[in-house]
């Protein structure tokens, strides 16, 4: 049957609603992860559905069909109770509890009802591993949830600190980075997807499923920034402790436990989305070196301790040793903060982020919160010299993507947005421009000049670098450009506020994994940066 679909997040919340419209009637759909509440048992991983019927009469279809292993495995129906199902593998249990009666087809389930007026379904998915299953009531118990889960978000929202003219964008973007935060250890995962293409068609296709240190300094000031000093204490916590099982060395990426072994595979019997291959899982970049994580590590402990004064022993010391880890590499090749494969560079940015954790480290110990590695303060001058020299082209007045080199890259729009340099100095200036004369395409930037990366296919812009470019307008001053930046910029979000790792800059498709971190990160920076001072 013909229906049209609109949808919406109900207000300050991660609730979905969507409705459907067809010549016969209307129905709505309310989605959630449901919030485990006090008052009872309840399963630990939800996703809780209620179909409601608002008028006349709608036929709607029921399907699941659960496929665990990437389809690679066969789970095992059963039937546990009326109206209760449990598809069961290894160590894993799906339940579905469900007021529609369903019948098996094939390992998954099919029913079909038709909802009048004022009629309502709920269907409990819940997951557990190793661990006791619960099943979850439906009804009013079910309802009571919906209702707990929405007040529980509408009430964490509610406490953003930012009250300036883009706070539904602002809001929106920290309940999707609450979203993707795991619970029970702060970590934060770049996104919840693998394998979405960059370009359609084309290979730039990895697993972000993963915890990725160079975001950390971005992203602790956004819980900063709008006051979630709980999640910040969190995120901290799990960037120093996780960490600790490769301490005084930095891995590029963690999962949300902090293991860094994970191979990268290719699922060749997956044809990808709209038929864009390879179908990765794992991601080889946990292999690289990548020098800028102990700057975006050390500017989010400072980010930290600037907003609540709080600096534990331990931290510290955990701090120093990753001083020690730059003072002996910072003068090593790497594969920079947008993990070229291939030979490592001597990436200008990655000399940056180590001279910014050394001068986290000189600026953390000058009234004793921690011990200085003896040779951090001269190594912290000899990064300036070499990034000055070497890391800044005369003939472009501009920094350049790799050490005495002539390519641009977006990434150096962090040296005015971390304090390295003065977005309004005329170096900053002049690599602003170097970076909208080369990278810029429809107000937004691609991250890199083409074949930087060695990949022949094309890619999106990157989101995250036009909100670093309306960063570096709102501080050094162009208060309204950055308005209008910022603005345009909102316009490719799709129709709940919500926006990818990249965007086709012809079209405004949204490319990459979804939704990403870093890129809604972005957006609450530069929403921060344009509230008067």
């Amino acid at each position: 049957m013909p229906a049209s679909a609109t949808r919406r997040y109900l207000p300050g919340s991660n609730v979905l609603e969507t409705t459907f419209r067809t010549s016969d009637g209307t129905v709505r759909i309310v989605d959630l992860m449901s919030i485990p509440g006090e008052r009872q048992f309840q399963p630990m991983r939800e996703v809780l559905r209620v179909v409601e019927g608002v008028e006349g009469r709608v036929p709607v279809a029921f399907e699941i069909d659960p496929r665990p292993g990437y389809g690679r495995m066969a789970p095992r129906l059963e039937a546990r109770a009326p109206k209760q199902w449990a598809w069961v593998w290894r160590n894993e249990c799906l339940y579905l509890h469900s007021d529609v009666a369903l019948q098996p087809l094939g390992d998954g389930l099919v029913g079909q009802r038709v909802l009048g007026g004022g009629d309502r379904l709920c269907s409990s998915l819940a997951y557990t591993k190793a661990d006791i299953g619960v099943i979850a009531p439906l009804e009013a118990a079910a309802q009571q949830r919906v209702e707990d889960t929405l007040r529980w978000w509408q009430t964490w929202s509610s406490q953003a600190r930012y009250q300036g003219q883009y706070r539904e964008a602002v809001v929106r973007s920290a309940l999707a980075l609450k979203l993707l935060t795991y619970a029970l250890s702060g970590a934060v995962v770049a996104a919840p997807t693998t394998s979405l293409p960059e370009a359609i068609g084309g290979d730039r296709n990895w697993d972000y499923r993963y915890c990725w240190l160079r975001d950390a300094a971005l992203t602790m000031r956004a819980f900063t920034g709008l006051g979630y000093l709980d999640e910040a204490r969190g995120f901290l916590d799990w960037l120093l402790h996780a960490t600790r099982l490769t301490w005084p060395e930095l891995r590029v990426l963690y999962d949300v436990y902090g293991r860094t072994e994970f191979e990268e595979e290719e699922l060749a019997h997956w044809r990808g989305f709209r038929d864009s291959r390879p179908v990765r899982i794992g991601n080889a970049a946990q292999a690289q070196l990548q020098l800028d994580v102990y700057g975006a590590v050390c500017f989010a402990a400072r980010e930290f301790v600037n907003a609540t004064g709080a600096l534990a022993s331990d931290e510290a010391r955990l701090l120093r040793g990753f001083g020690q880890s730059v003072c002996r590499q910072w003068q090593e090749p790497d594969h920079g903060i947008w993990e070229i494969r291939g030979e490592p560079r001597q990436y200008t940015f990655s000399k940056v982020m180590c001279w910014t954790a050394l001068d986290v480290l000189v600026d953390l110990s000058k009234n004793g919160r921690l011990k200085l590695p003896s040779a951090a303060r001269a190594a912290r001058d000899a990064l300036r010299g070499l990034i000055e020299t070497r890391g800044y082209n005369r003939e472009l007045g501009a920094y350049v993507a790799v050490l005495d080199g002539a390519t641009i890259d977006a990434s150096l729009l962090l040296i005015g947005c971390l304090g390295y340099a003065d977005p309004a100095d005329g170096r900053m200036r002049g690599t602003f421009s170097r970076v909208q004369e080369r990278l810029a395409r429809n107000g937004l930037l691609m991250r890199y000049e083409p074949g930087f990366d060695g990949f022949a296919a094309p890619e999106g812009a990157f989101g995250i670098c036009s909100f670093w470019a309306i960063d570096n307008l709102a501080r050094r001053g162009d208060v309204h450009e950055a308005h209008r930046a910022f603005q345009h910029a909102l316009g490719f979000a799709n129709d709940v506020g919500l926006l990818a790792e990249e965007i086709d800059p012809d079209t405004g498709a949204l490319l990459g994994n979804f939704p990403q971190a870093y890129t809604h990160v972005g957006l609450i920076n530069a929403a921060l940066a344009l509230e008067p001072q």
